[in-house]
């Protein structure tokens, strides 16, 4: 029923996404506008998200802090390019109490608790973050801070969409202070090659790292690193970013420190994030019309075994036997699942781990005892086979490995098909209507840009820092040439994509 009920890619990609996200448990709208419940299927995801960045993060020498959620409205307004990138999307706390309503009916806000300066909620902790900082750094031997943070942050979106734009969501921001603008510069571009590793590596997504215009950038900074990946309607989304701050954060917030010379300067700054929106392209890039499709890396679980018996009797033996198979297989870092439960026929458990995305099932029954032998189905081709239960646990190790390596090139494979080049605004037009990722000459203006934006919906994504390979065998690299649009000179081709 929950397969019948999965509208299919071809039909509708929104209506898709927007059922499998509900009908494999992952998550659901929530009682307040425009939040979401994460359930415990999607929060173990997001877990095992979370534990490997953390792992990477500490490889790194960052270590973990959490800072404030409310946020005083002030702060926000000592660094202008901050507060106009993010004024829109702010939720404001202006009193701290309640009362009952004199009318008897339930609570209002009480007038005479009102705050004598409001208090913003956490959209992003720079600013709370820089005015901390400034107690802590004196002088180049307090220097480097890598901190990371993991928390929940709000920016008040008008459309949402789980996962992908919720008002509320859950993240992790680091933020880091130097000495020198190399090194800030250096630990931007580190991070965003730890973000690139772990969603190729993890998530088996193909993503493409660049740096971003002007007019993307985030607000604040001097210079935007991000990664990009393609979903399978054609559509880019932008899976992570790591900011060169520059010395604008310190400057508002007046944080110097002196140098080896005894020279009073600035420090210099990074920031970078990822964030739930993880989730939903884990879920685009992989996902089917039979249900999510999962990474063995990032499964809640990577194998279900599931036992088909009549009586007792046979369900005791199929204990018996798979008892030891789940103690190697745990002991090899494989995650199972034993679904003997007996609520549920097995058919419907097959079509619930199959909408689930569990990369390996194993169906055992009372032939299958006979002949020492299980059926094994992989998620990710969904071809089944009936295999030997001797030596299954390797077989199994072997196989997990096989379709992680199997859904990135699947994945890889379906971004270069869609990776073309093109060098008229008219040419531009056209392709841009059929998705994928287009390589133009831009002329470095804003107003191009914008043009370009306002005409086709399509946004530069990054100005690529390594080469790409197209779908006609190109690979491009730095070549210059002429602006599409202007005919004006141009250092390079950039990204174009219409995005999430």
């Amino acid at each position: 029923m929950a397969l019948k009920e999965l509208t299919s890619r071809e039909e509708d990609y929104s209506q898709w996404y927007n059922n499998l996200v509900v009908k494999a448990d992952l998550a659901e709208s929530s009682a307040v506008r425009g939040c979401m419940v994460i359930k415990p299927y999607g929060y173990a995801i997001w877990e095992k998200i979370q534990r490997k960045l953390d792992d990477m993060f500490k490889e790194t020498g960052h270590q973990n802090a959490y800072f404030p959620l409310f946020i005083p409205k002030s702060f926000l307004s000592k660094e202008a390019d901050h507060v106009e990138g993010f004024a829109k999307e702010c939720a404001v706390v202006t009193h701290y109490r309640l009362k009952t309503n004199p009318n008897g009916t339930g609570v209002v806000v009480d007038p005479a608790a009102k705050l004598e300066e409001e208090l913003i909620v956490r959209p992003t902790s720079e600013t709370i973050i820089w005015n901390t900082y400034k107690n802590w750094i004196n002088s180049y031997r307090d220097l480097p801070i890598l901190c990371n943070q993991w928390a929940n942050v709000v920016r008040w979106e008008m459309r949402t969409r789980l996962f992908l734009r919720t008002a509320e969501f859950l993240w992790q921001e680091g933020h880091t202070a130097h000495a020198t603008s190399d090194e800030a510069m250096e630990e931007a571009k580190r991070m965003l090659h730890v973000y690139a590793d772990f969603v190729e590596n993890y998530m088996a997504v193909p993503v493409i790292k660049g740096v971003k215009s002007a007019n993307e950038r985030f607000a604040g900074a001097v210079e935007t690193f991000c990664i990009e990946a393609l979903m399978q309607d054609g559509k880019a989304l932008q899976a992570g970013t790591s900011h060169f701050l520059g010395q604008n954060f310190a400057k508002a917030f007046d944080v110097k420190f002196s140098d080896k010379n005894n020279q009073l300067d600035y420090v210099w700054a990074t920031s970078w994030g990822v964030s739930t929106r993880l989730m939903g392209a884990l879920i685009m890039a992989h996902s089917d019309n039979n249900g999510l499709v999962l990474p063995p890396n990032l499964a809640p679980f990577q194998v279900v075994i599931v036992p088909i018996y009549k009586g007792e009797e046979q369900l005791n033996a199929i204990n018996a036997k798979v008892e030891g198979l789940i103690c190697e297989l745990k002991s090899l870092g494989i995650s199972v699942k034993y679904d003997n439960a007996d609520n549920k026929k097995p058919g419907w458990k097959f079509s619930e781990y199959e909408l689930k995305g569990v990369p390996v099932r194993i169906a055992m029954g009372q032939r299958d005892m006979e002949n020492n032998t299980v059926e094994l189905m992989r998620r990710d081709t969904l071809e089944k086979e009936t295999v030997s239960f001797d030596g299954l646990a390797a077989r199994i190790k072997s196989l997990l490995e096989e379709m992680q390596q199997n859904i990135y090139k699947k994945a890889f494979d379906y971004r270069t098909s869609v990776t073309r080049t093109v060098d008229t605004y008219d040419e531009f037009k056209v392709e841009i209507e059929k998705g994928g990722f287009i390589l133009a000459h831009w002329d470095g203006t804003t107003e191009t840009e914008e043009k370009i934006k306002e005409d086709t919906k399509a946004t530069i994504r990054c100005i690529p820092m390594d080469e790409i390979h197209t779908a006609d065998g190109h690979v491009i690299g730095n070549e210059p040439g002429k602006c599409m649009v202007t005919g004006r000179p141009s250092a390079r081709r950039v990204v174009f994509a219409r995005a999430y």
